[in-house]
């Protein structure tokens, strides 16, 4: 799989041997240094018709994998970020980290299941590599799978969390699997994080009324504790952010002159 591209490709390139370099469609290739001409700076079309062949093979076995309980993940994320469902299932079947779907959805899976939806540096439709071993690219939006570790994240986090105990299947996902998304507008993740809390989850918190075991709900000491936990988590991530936007920036005044003239102690005395 690390030979095919993920729809609307990786900001990075990766740079190996000829049958394996490969960045996009159409396929181009990163030679070595010694190689020189025009020419071989982009695979034969005979590579390029294999390896797109190759790709759809991977993308219709990935596709026909798609039972319901995808089709729920692929629906909440087509409603948050504004996809259609048909984009959001392309996106997916290209990406090269979906397996973590499946590990996902596996029993006693992981806990969660993250993709970004943001710009990133795509490589142009039928462009192929410049001279000095560039190509023509360019900021487009695009979803994909993440770690959450590996990526800077400028845009849209779209996230399912799980308890791993339970057996994900078509008819309890929607109890089962959480769904949420929270943005980075200009870089600002504190903000983000600050609105989703304060204006969904907690307002969603103290709606709550099955609160599992604990049969007094709202009126529980241990829920009030709670929620009073999560309000002042809150207060601080407000005020980590307002700190950030209001710190203190010093100027250059322009009194190197003036300091300078003070010539004795008394001079200084008038200055303080």
């Amino acid at each position: 799989e690390s030979k095919h591209r993920r729809r609307g490709g990786d900001p990075k390139t990766r740079s190996t041997e000829l049958g394996s370099a490969v960045t996009g469609s159409p396929l181009t290739a990163v030679l070595p240094a010694s190689t020189t001409g025009k020419k071989s700076l982009v695979l034969s079309s005979e590579t390029r018709k294999e390896l797109a062949k190759q790709a759809k093979v991977t993308k219709d076995e990935r596709r026909a994998q798609i039972d319901e309980r995808h089709k729920y993940l692929i629906s909440r994320l087509a409603d948050g970020i504004g996809l259609s469902e048909q984009q959001v299932e392309e996106a997916i079947i290209s990406d090269d980290k979906f397996q973590l779907i499946e590990q996902f959805l596996a029993p006693s899976g992981l806990k969660k299941l993250l993709f970004f939806y943001q710009d990133v540096l795509q490589q142009k439709s039928h462009a192929s590599l410049r001279s000095d071993g560039s190509t023509d690219s360019s900021l487009q939006k695009k979803l994909f799978i993440t770690m959450g570790s590996t990526e800077n994240f400028t845009g849209a986090c779209a996230f399912f969390l799980r308890t791993p105990d339970k057996v994900i299947t078509a008819s309890n996902i929607s109890q089962e699997v959480n769904f949420g998304i929270f943005g980075c507008t200009n870089g600002n993740i504190l903000q983000g994080l600050e609105f989703f809390l304060s204006q969904i989850m907690i307002p969603a918190l103290k709606s709550q009324q099955n609160w599992g075991a604990v049969r007094e709900g709202l009126k529980s000491s241990q829920i009030q504790d709670f929620l009073y936990l999560v309000d002042k988590f809150v207060g601080a991530l407000s005020s980590s952010r307002q700190n950030i936007e209001d710190k203190i920036q010093l100027t250059n005044v322009g009194i190197d002159t003036y300091v300078s003239n003070l010539q004795n102690p008394s001079d200084y005395i008038t200055a303080g």
